[in-house]
């Protein structure tokens, strides 16, 4: 009896190991993938490119350097370094950002839905927070300088504003190849066909007339 119950305590132990591993990503299999963007093979991710037919520009992107035009509606620009615009990066799991701010600028609350995002300021005064989700909605907000890092949890509400009087810069480091970017407002005001006014009007509480001037934005 008493073996039979090591035994059982055992197989309880490599099973609970086995759900471990299993439930984390899965580490790439070969030394690369490269993106086949042109593969009508449909994937978790993009099919990987004939290794013979991989070109060192295939992990390559020039263009960081350049300022992002910020003249917009909130004053900031993202550009993306994904595998959209490395192909390399398929599969590795990671991505980054450069984010420029006008004065008092804004990028505005977001999530990614597949990344956790640390961002770090590189110029200017940024204030930064995200938001932890229900029922505590708790807001965890700072003033960053430049060399000053901040972490946003994967799938969280966060944002940015420069709070400083010249203009702004941060690179975002992300989790995921293709981590996603939900804007809030986008998302709700500007769908496609458009989320019914008085449902939305019942949700924030407000007159149906407010949300129709504020959708008409989007």
């Amino acid at each position: 009896m008493a073996s039979s119950s090591s035994s059982f305590r055992i197989l309880c132990i490599l099973l609970l190991c086995c759900s471990i591993a299993f439930g984390s990503d899965p580490s790439p299999l070969q030394d690369l993938c490269v993106a086949d963007t042109t593969s009508p093979v449909m994937v978790n991710g993009f099919v990987c490119k004939d290794p013979k037919l991989v070109q060192k520009n295939d992990f390559f992107f020039s263009g960081l350097h350049l300022v992002g035009n910020t003249s917009n509606a909130v004053g900031s620009r993202v550009t993306p370094v994904a595998v959209a615009q490395i192909p390399g990066l398929n599969t590795l799991g990671i991505s980054l950002a450069r984010v420029d701010y006008a004065p008092w600028g804004i990028n505005p609350p977001h999530t990614h839905p597949r990344a956790t995002e640390i961002l770090t300021v590189i110029e200017g005064t940024l204030q930064v927070g995200f938001v932890t989700s229900n029922p505590e909605n708790r807001l965890f907000m700072k003033v960053l300088q430049k060399g000053d890092v901040f972490v946003f949890p994967e799938g969280l509400i966060h944002f940015q504003r420069n709070v400083g009087y010249g203009n702004a810069v941060a690179i975002a480091a992300l989790s995921s190849q293709n981590p996603g970017v939900i804007t809030i407002a986008n998302a709700v005001f500007g769908s496609e066909p458009a989320i019914p006014s008085d449902l939305l009007a019942k949700a924030f509480q407000v007159d149906g007339k407010i949300i129709d001037q504020i959708q008409s934005k989007f």
